[in-house]
């Protein structure tokens, strides 16, 4: 009796050869673009966090507080920021805004509109009309993208805010003695839009101690609730801890960003201020 022969392989068609080759190089590529990624989302992080201010400034009786929550969703971050920085005769500027796009073009321009606010706010005191001249020298650089930004300008000889919005969503804000609110000022367009765009101030004398609270719509739109629902849930928090330290309660708020389920950068600014 012959011994059993081991059964042989069925040579692999030429075909099957190529699909194999062409799932390798196709492994290979996604890996690489999967890392080239990678590496871009981190460029345009370090990017954003290096063009972030390293503190704010404050005042007695006006203390301030911030918080930033980068994107993790493919290249979507880059485009939030928040700022402070003093200006002349001892008044304080603060912005916050949002660039649209959230690659590393938009970390590159959220630093132009930065230093184009600081640097016109040198020389120009009306918020509106510091809005007003960067929209100017951003549409002059020729790029398509645009910001919305809100600025406010404290004056600590009157304790008056005078504040400016382009096409930003509004500055929550409350006080001790129970009063809260949204600013619901009139506003102009979006930064990088239009030229010679006009940008209302409103002006509010802080005679009440409380909080003012500026933040990006990532703390407030996401998939588990329209943006309505989040400056809603944001403005409570802003009601019930009105006046308390302003880094607890950017952290409070840093919480509702946290529930919506955002797909985009979050950033808070607090500005928790005594009576004038």
């Amino acid at each position: 009796m012959n011994p059993r022969r081991a059964p042989r392989r069925t040579p692999r068609s030429a075909s099957a050869d190529d699909l194999l080759a062409t799932l390798g190089q196709l492994t290979a590529r996604a890996r690489a673009g999967a890392e080239h990624q990678v590496a871009r989302v981190e460029l345009a992080e370090a990017l954003q966090r290096e063009m972030l201010p390293a503190s704010l400034p404050s005042l007695p009786g006006l203390r301030t507080a911030a918080r930033y929550s980068p994107a993790r969703h493919g290249l979507d971050i880059g485009g939030d920021w928040y700022d402070g920085f003093r200006l002349a005769e001892g008044a304080l500027a603060f912005s916050i805004g949002d660039v649209q796009g959230h690659d590393v073009e938009a970390a590159a321009f959220m630093g132009q509109v930065r230093i184009g606010l600081r640097a016109v706010g040198a020389v120009v005191a009306d918020p509106g009309e510091v809005l007003s001249k960067t929209n100017d020298v951003l549409l002059s650089m020729g790029r398509e993208l645009f910001a919305t930004c809100s600025l406010l300008r404290f004056d600590p000889g009157t304790w008056e805010l005078h504040c400016a919005r382009a096409g930003h969503i509004p500055t929550l804000w409350a006080t001790v003695d129970g009063r809260y609110g949204m600013a619901e000022d009139e506003g102009g367009l979006p930064l990088g839009m239009l030229p010679g765009a006009d940008y209302p101030v409103t002006r509010r004398r802080l005679d009440r101690a409380g909080s003012i609270v500026l933040l990006t719509d990532g703390v407030v739109e996401g998939p588990s609730f329209p943006i309505d629902v989040g400056l809603a849930r944001v403005l409570e928090v802003v009601r019930e801890a009105a006046g308390a330290d302003p880094d607890e309660l950017a952290a409070e708020v840093m919480k509702v960003a946290d529930s919506t389920g955002h797909a985009d950068d979050a950033a808070v600014l607090v500005i928790s201020h005594d009576a004038g």
